[in-house]
């Protein structure tokens, strides 16, 4: 089976031959460069796109003179030389797929294992994944969600650096590659998700200022870079872009689902805006099988999340940072930064987190001054949000790349992650957490020697509000991103796994989301508006009560204190499915399962 998404911009495969097309709205002329010599002038058209259709055939290198400049296709399917070199044209129907009968998991299933290719395997790429499916599949993870893949420049990065949406990185593979390990995961009943980034393009081999400038808006600003203008006169052909962008993962490469990471740094005023769009288009392109979209939004803005029909209308889920950013304090005890708005009732915010689905809901928040933030999301079903312990911002963001394994008493680490993994909220890991690594994840990138120094002093900028860092010495020691010392460091150490205490870990971690599975998958389905409920029964304990889809009650009893706290009698304990610790003890968390009366069951 040959699966291709018909791309309205760059190389096109014909019956006559290459389509190529551009927006460049302010150019005066375009060629076509094919090859290192061929140079053949393009169609001038209406709204400032230029197209030629020509023989050339797959594989062809081909770039865009642009009033007599040469530039990569914004929308290249392949960069062979990365990000300053030419494009490569690609024909996706060669690859004939063979997981014919894949249509998805259903979103209740889900447990998310969040990786990075460069750093996950020995090789680092699509075809070195491949060789650790087994162990996600048999760990009881359900989907892998990579970290983004587009273009980036040098050879290594997080991915959030991308410049060419369209392109599978060069450093991980080709193309083809990245479908073998979609079709990999597929094989192994995975469903695999892609992490994009249409908040920003990354600072070098970004070509489209000097190509459409259009596309940015000087009235915004990114932390990373220029806003995209989409909701300006021009704007039609930028919003395109990044509709067919969802589309084109989804269908040409068959990925289950998206991650859109930090929507909270897009600005667009139109009606609907684009994020909307996005998902709107998406729902109703693909109807055969189970997509899931999940976004990164800060705002906390649930309108994105409202149900139909029992599913998201447009989005999934949200990554629920508040309860990261809760059990972080609860664990590990830090209040610096943003930890901070989470430290002055620590047991009520985790109570509303897993009981409302945020904790901030239009309350002013002290780390962004005062501002409201958040809207209410109590009617949500605890499956329109993600739950982690770790993931790569948060692993990545602390100064040495530190995992939480290594900074946290094991008892409290222990409750923390059973939450995370029994709670009706969708889980993610992060790659090694299982096992409880002891590789750090430190951010690196790998620019062009004039971004390298910028890079490595913003790196200490930020951190120089930290009582540990006040001087040049202390300074120093923060690792350097653009070092490649530091990319290494970050890899996966599987050899761990031979070793008592990880292994320990990972027999954990499998039980967890065995009972999972068992116990609370089978009765997410239909959980009713407005399903949860908490007591507070001390400064950081708390009992969580959820109503679940098939009318039975799960109970959380967690303490986080050093003391033991007394379960209260009026508490509808049932059947305990797991337990960290005794029930009520320090650093503990325990859940019950209530089993539905023959009136609920019938309801």
């Amino acid at each position: 089976m040959r699966r291709i998404h018909e791309l309205p911009f760059g190389a096109e495969l014909t019956a006559g031959g290459v389509r190529f097309r551009l927006w460049a709205p302010r150019a005066n002329t375009v060629s076509l460069q094919l090859g290192a010599e061929s140079q053949i002038p393009m169609d001038s058209q209406p709204g400032g796109w230029f197209s030629l259709t020509t023989v050339a055939g797959p594989g062809a290198h081909y770039r865009y003179l642009v009033d007599g400049q040469a530039f990569p296709d914004p929308a290249s399917r392949h960069q062979p030389e990365g990000v300053h070199g030419p494009s490569e044209v690609v024909d996706p129907a060669v690859y004939d797929w063979t997981d014919l009968g894949w249509r998805g998991r259903p979103w209740e299933e889900t447990v998310l294992y969040e990786l990075h290719l460069g750093t996950f395997s020995d090789t680092g790429d699509f075809a070195g994944a491949i060789q650790h499916l087994d162990h996600i599949a048999e760990l009881g993870a359900t989907a892998v969600e990579l970290m983004p893949v587009a273009e980036f420049p040098g050879h290594r990065d997080w991915g959030y650096d991308g410049v060419f949406l369209y392109a599978p990185a060069s450093t991980y593979g080709r193309p083809d590659d990245l479908k073998r390990l979609v079709e990999a995961c597929h094989a192994r009943g995975l469903a695999i998700f892609l992490d994009v980034v249409y908040n920003h393009f990354g600072p070098e081999g970004n070509y489209l200022p000097a190509l459409a400038q259009d596309f940015f808006t000087g009235s915004h600003h990114t932390p990373w870079g220029a806003a995209i203008d989409f909701s300006g006169p021009h704007n039609r052909p930028v919003r395109d872009f990044f509709i067919n962008n969802a589309l084109y993962w989804l269908e040409e490469f068959h990925f289950d689902g998206l991650r859109f990471d930090a929507v909270h740094a897009i600005f667009d005023e139109s009606e609907p805006d684009i994020i909307s769009e996005i998902g709107q288009t998406i729902r109703r392109r693909i109807t055969d099988r189970e997509i899931h979209l999940v976004l990164e939004n800060d705002r906390n803005q649930a309108r994105y999340l409202q149900r139909t029909g029992g599913r998201g209308a447009g989005y999934d889920a949200q990554w629920n940072d508040d309860l990261h950013h809760i059990l972080h304090v609860l664990v590990t005890g830090d209040s610096s930064g943003y930890y901070a708005d989470y430290t002055a009732e620590p047991a009520k915010h985790l109570g509303r987190v897993l009981a409302e689905g945020l904790a901030y809901q239009g309350e002013p928040s002290p780390f962004r001054g005062g501002r409201p933030r958040g809207e209410p999301s109590g009617e949500l079903p605890a499956t329109a949000f993600v739950g982690f312990l770790q993931n790569h911002d948060q692993v990545g963001n602390h100064p040495f790349g530190t995992r939480i394994a290594a900074r946290a008493e094991d008892a409290a680490l222990h409750a923390g992650i059973t939450i995370v993994l029994l709670s009706p909220q969708i889980p993610l890991l992060f790659m090694g957490e299982e096992w409880a690594s002891t590789r750090p994840f430190a951010f690196f990138c790998d620019f062009e020697p004039g971004l390298r120094d910028s890079v490595r002093e913003g790196r200490r900028r930020e951190f120089a509000h930290f009582p540990e860092f006040q001087d040049e010495t202390s300074h120093a020691r923060i690792p350097d991103p653009t070092a490649l010392s530091t990319f290494e460091k970050s890899r996966l150490d599987w050899a761990e796994l031979r070793e008592k205490a990880h292994s320990f870990w990972l027999a954990r971690y499998r039980r967890l989301l065995e009972i999972r599975a068992c116990e609370i998958v089978p009765r997410l389905t239909g959980m009713p508006d407005f399903a949860g409920s908490y007591q507070v029964l001390g400064p950081k304990a708390v009992s969580v009560e959820w109503r679940l889809g098939d009318g039975s009650g799960l109970l959380l009893l967690a303490n986080f204190s050093d003391e033991p706290v007394p379960v209260p009698g009026n508490l509808p304990l049932g059947r305990m499915v797991y337990s960290s610790a005794e029930p009520g003890a320090p650093r503990s968390a325990a859940f019950f399962l209530v089993e539905p009366t023959r009136n609920e069951v019938g309801s």
